[in-house]
């Protein structure tokens, strides 16, 4: 052989060689993400899950991939983005965002591991057995935020005695939708308020919820706890600002962005252990084994600023008794 021939194919070859050891490498662990909400509002969500990832061992690019499907507050998506990612054959579905993501994601699979995130119960929702032994192929955190309405309509009734007329939005399209709207509509009765529901499940629908509860004259507005409510958060910020009216809202983002009042849990706290679970699955758990993870605390977080803004005075004892006042 032609020394320079030989030399050509010394070096052919070893320019392959770093090629074929890429080809031999592994591919890594994919976890496929399924939410009702939005990349921009969620930013902070994904941060938190990525941290629990972290806890676990995972890092996103190095040791595990991340395949996200997005629906954007319409829940007429979630069933093919759940079935798209069950096709990817992930090794972990994640279902968060709501009611409505876990249960597509349930229905898209009995097989394929699932850690859920949600607001409502998901024995009632029949996703898991029990809280402590879920059984099956799901898991995951509920924030019962869901199950909160009727206390956030309390705390109004305690800040706001005198008005008898209360807003209350609430998207007839959420899974659990019914439900709230009949604890709402019992409690109410037995503090003698009146509720208005203005429903909207879409933006055009807004609209005209907005333009309702203003012909209405409410004198509040409590948001009922909605994933699609949260892809359109700084929408009711501005609705409820504008036109000075009193606004109460399931989580503390909300008071973040300039809402008046919210009381719930920690929704960050809840992607967390969502990453936490992806991981100790993927060392080996069994969903089946995983009990689902429950708020320990429930927040009252007041925008100080915000009451000032639309002319609307808390009381002491309300402030002193909150977990974070933003001035």
């Amino acid at each position: 052989m032609k020394r320079r021939t030989f030399l050509i194919l010394i070096g052919g070859g070893a320019g392959g060689w770093p090629l074929a050891a890429r080809a031999q490498q592994p591919a890594l662990p994919l976890v496929g993400f399924l939410t009702s909400r939005s990349p921009g509002e969620s930013a902070h969500l994904i941060a938190a899950f990525r941290q629990g990832l972290a806890e676990a061992g995972f890092i996103e690019g190095q040791t595990i991939a991340i395949e996200f499907r997005w629906a954007q507050g319409d829940y007429s998506r979630l069933p093919v983005l759940a079935g798209e990612l069950v096709s990817r054959k992930t090794g972990v579905l994640v279902a968060v965002g709501g009611d409505a993501s876990a249960i597509a994601a349930k229905q898209a699979t009995s097989i394929m591991p699932i850690v859920f995130g949600m607001g409502g119960d998901p024995v009632k929702a029949g996703l898991v057995k029990s809280f402590n032994h879920p059984g099956g192929n799901a898991t995951g955190f509920t924030l019962l935020t869901g199950e909160m309405d009727a206390k956030r309509l309390s705390l109004l009734q305690e800040l706001m005695p005198s008005v008898h007329l209360v807003g209350a939005l609430l998207n007839p399209n959420f899974p659990s939708a019914m439900r709230q709207l009949k604890e709402l509509e019992e409690f109410a009765r037995t503090i003698d308020k009146r509720l208005f529901v203005s429903k909207a499940s879409n933006d055009t629908e807004l609209a005209a919820a907005f333009d309702a509860l203003l012909q209405q004259q409410v004198g509040a507005l409590l948001v009922v706890a909605d994933p699609y409510f949260d892809t359109r958060r700084d929408k009711l910020i501005a609705f409820a600002s504008q036109n000075r009216l009193p606004a109460f809202y399931q989580f503390r983002d909300y008071v973040v962005a300039g809402g008046l009042i919210s009381y719930g849990p920690s929704v960050t706290d809840g992607y967390r252990q969502a990453g936490i679970y992806v991981g100790r699955i993927l060392k080996g758990a069994k969903p089946a084994d995983l009990p689902i993870v429950q708020p320990t605390k429930f927040e009252l977080v007041i925008n100080q600023k915000t009451a000032t803004a639309i002319g609307f005075s808390i009381p002491p004892s309300i402030l002193a008794r909150a977990d974070e006042v933003i001035e």
